[in-house]
């Protein structure tokens, strides 16, 4: 049994810690004060490139060109980087118990880690359809995507699969870029998912009409109103078919799902406040227990700007509240304290030509601009939406935008600037962002 003891923890080896390693080493670093602690393998990564570059046909993405923080347009950082930095990198390992007034952390192996202050990065973890007993739902060649060896395993079954078919449960983030990537990768793809409309938690009906007819025009099927129930495998276990609740039966060479993710937080459950799912922090991603904090995807943090609190899932704010985190420890040592967290919601997509950027928030009546049927074969068309609540704009969602244009529909979610009325902002579409 090993003791290992450190000023800073982090727990995770996420996009977060990727980040809050450049943001302590920014701050003021000396070798031998900041433990990373990863079940994975590798020094941290940017994520959203497993279901993008990664498993392109023509040279995907692979490491080291996408560790953190090339995707902020930061340093690539390496395994080098942190022996530079006196980093300790402590992979591999699971962490199975947390004892946080005795500021302690036990590995399976039976090693304890001590620290002073702890980052919770833990992330979250994928919702797996065995979860539900799902008859058949563990059979080879079902993939699910949130780790490298996991990106690793579905490229090498997309390459034996060329030419077949696969099924893709979920019509998400996930289950719309991985559609997308096997279509690019000439394997038949059917989505199926239970909503009207894919992306129901951001698009509006004709957003998503949009892009189901686009992705219906690259050859990518798409089964709404409905779910997998069951899968059926051939004499070696894997997978065949899948039928569906409707009745109807789906033949598939591999099936890939996403149909969400859950905070990983179980190591905490009986020690920290949670609220939303999530650990409930303050401003500075400080919980209830002295010296711990919680970042990303696992906290539940005050969103200053609409006066609530909340959990968001998305790689921007893990890059930004673990930022504000380390910041706050270093404040707090010098006896100081940092501004609040004020953070604005974003979200954004690639998929096939296509590439949408969101801010704000989509409540309120959608209004939308430019707006024509999907058509795979024609360049793609630049259109949008603004939200408008209280006569006032609060989320805006662009297609096909500049770096310019985004930054214009951010600054508008931003300053929420006042609508005179729908139909004159229909008409000025994207003009009314780039006068705010």
């Amino acid at each position: 049994m090993v003791e290992k003891s450190f000023k800073y923890v982090i727990l995770g080896g996420g996009v977060a810690a990727g980040y809050g390693a450049a943001e302590f080493a920014k701050q003021g670093l000396k070798a031998g004060e900041l433990a990373i602690v990863s079940r994975e393998a590798v020094v941290p990564y940017e994520r959203p490139a497993l279901s993008k570059g990664y498993l392109f046909p023509q040279s995907p993405a692979r490491l080291p060109g996408f560790h953190t923080c090339v995707g902020g347009g930061g340093e690539r950082q390496a395994p080098e980087w942190y022996s530079e930095k006196g980093i300790e990198l402590i992979l591999n390992t699971e962490v199975v118990s947390a004892d946080l007034a005795g500021k302690k952390l036990s590995t399976a192996s039976g090693d304890t880690i001590a620290f002073t202050n702890l980052i919770i990065a833990t992330g979250a973890d994928t919702i797996k359809l065995t979860d539900f007993k799902t008859p058949g739902a563990d059979a080879k060649g079902i993939y699910y995507l949130r780790e490298i060896k996991e990106a690793d395993e579905l490229y090498a079954a997309i390459q034996a699969k060329k030419g077949g078919k696969a099924v893709v449960v979920g019509g998400g983030y996930i289950g719309l870029e991985l559609a997308a990537i096997l279509a690019m990768n000439d394997i038949k793809a059917t989505m199926v998912f239970p909503e009207p409309f894919c992306m129901p938690r951001l698009f509006t009906p004709e957003l998503a009409a949009f892009y189901e007819g686009y992705y219906e025009g690259k050859g990518v099927t798409i089964v709404k109103g409905t779910v997998a129930t069951a899968f059926a495998a051939d004499a070696e276990g894997h997978v065949k078919s899948v039928t569906l609740k409707s009745g109807e039966t789906l033949d598939a060479d591999l099936v890939v799902v996403g149909v969400g993710a859950r905070p990983n937080v179980g190591l905490f459950k009986d020690q920290l406040t949670f609220d939303k799912g999530g650990i409930k922090v303050d401003a500075r991603f400080l919980t209830n227990a002295p010296g711990v904090y919680a970042v990303g995807d696992v906290a539940t943090f005050p969103m200053i700007k609409y006066g609530d609190e909340r959990r968001v899932e998305h790689v921007d704010h893990a890059r930004k509240s673990v930022a504000q985190a380390v910041k706050a420890i270093k404040a707090a040592e010098a006896g100081e304290q940092v501004a609040d967290y004020s953070y604005l919601p974003y979200f954004y997509s690639r998929s096939f030509d296509l590439s949408w950027q969101f801010y704000g928030e989509n409540v309120g009546e959608p209004v939308h601009y430019g707006l024509t049927a999907g058509k795979a074969d024609a360049a793609p068309a630049k259109f949008g939406a603004y939200w408008v609540k209280d006569g006032k704009v609060v989320g805006a969602f662009l297609e096909g935008g500049s770096g310019d244009e985004n930054k214009a529909i951010a600054k508008a979610a931003l300053e929420q600037p006042a609508v005179e009325s729908v139909e004159k902002l229909a008409g000025e579409g994207l003009g009314f962002a780039l006068k705010v």
